[in-house]
C-alpha cells in the first residue's frame, strides 16, 4: 500500500514538473488539454488517500464528503489532479495547528461543486482579492517556511476557468479558508464553447 501511494506521488511530481514548465506558455498561447471523461469523486477519493498520510502525520485530520451523485466532467486529469492536490497541499502548508481538512462535493443544478475547507491561518481580507493573481503571495512573516513563486493559485483559477468552470475563496483570518469550484458536469458540458 505505500509502496504505491510512493510511486504515484512519484508519477504526480512528475507530472507536475512538465505543467509548471509548460506554465511559462499561459501568457503568449493557449495552453492545449487532454480532455476526457472523469470521475471526480474517484479522483478526490484517491487524491485524500495520498494526503490522509501526510495529514495524520502532523496530528491532523482529512475528512472527505463525497454526495455528488451526478460527479462525472470533462476535464485535463493531469491539470484537474494538480488543482486539487495544489489546493490540498495549501492547506497543509499554511496550518500553524492539527491540520483539519475536509472535501466535500455535490450537485447544483447542471454544475458538480467542489468544496476543500481547512482551518489554517486564514487569509486577511484585503488580499483576499489577490490571491490569483500570478507572483502574487500573502504575506505570512517567518512564521511559515514556504517555498514558492507565487503561482499555485494563478494555475488553479486559469486551469478552472479553461474548464469552464469557476472558483471562489472565503476565509477567516486565523479561523480557516474554503474554496468552492463550480464545473459543468459531463451531462451539461458544451463541446463547442
Amino acid at each position: 500500500h505505500i509502496s504505491k501511494v510512493i510511486l504515484d506521488e512519484t508519477s504526480r511530481l512528475s507530472r507536475m514538473v512538465e505543467e509548471v514548465l509548460k506554465l511559462s506558455l499561459f501568457e503568449s498561447e493557449k495552453q492545449t488539454y487532454k480532455m476526457r471523461e472523469l470521475n471526480v469523486n474517484d479522483l478526490i477519493a484517491h487524491t485524500s488517500e495520498i494526503f490522509s498520510l501526510k495529514i495524520a502525520s502532523k496530528g491532523g485530520k482529512l475528512t472527505t464528503v463525497l454526495n455528488a451523485t451526478d460527479d462525472w466532467v470533462m476535464a485535463d486529469e493531469v491539470h484537474f489532479t494538480n488543482v486539487i492536490h495544489n489546493l490540498m497541499d495549501n492547506a497543509l502548508k499554511y496550518s500553524d495547528k492539527p491540520l483539519l481538512l475536509t472535501l466535500e462535493t455535490w450537485n447544483e443544478k447542471d454544475k458538480l461543486m467542489i468544496s476543500i475547507e481547512d482551518n489554517g491561518i486564514g487569509i486577511p481580507k484585503e488580499d483576499l482579492k489577490r490571491v490569483f493573481e500570478k507572483f502574487y503571495r500573502v504575506p505570512t512573516g517567518n512564521k511559515h517556511n514556504v517555498k514558492g513563486f507565487g503561482l499555485g493559485l494563478a494555475y488553479v483559477k486559469r486551469i478552472i476557468n479553461e474548464h469552464k468552470g469557476t472558483i471562489k475563496i472565503e476565509s477567516e483570518l486565523n479561523i480557516g479558508t474554503k474554496f468552492i469550484i463550480a464545473l459543468p458536469t459531463l451531462k451539461s458540458f458544451d463541446y463547442e464553447r
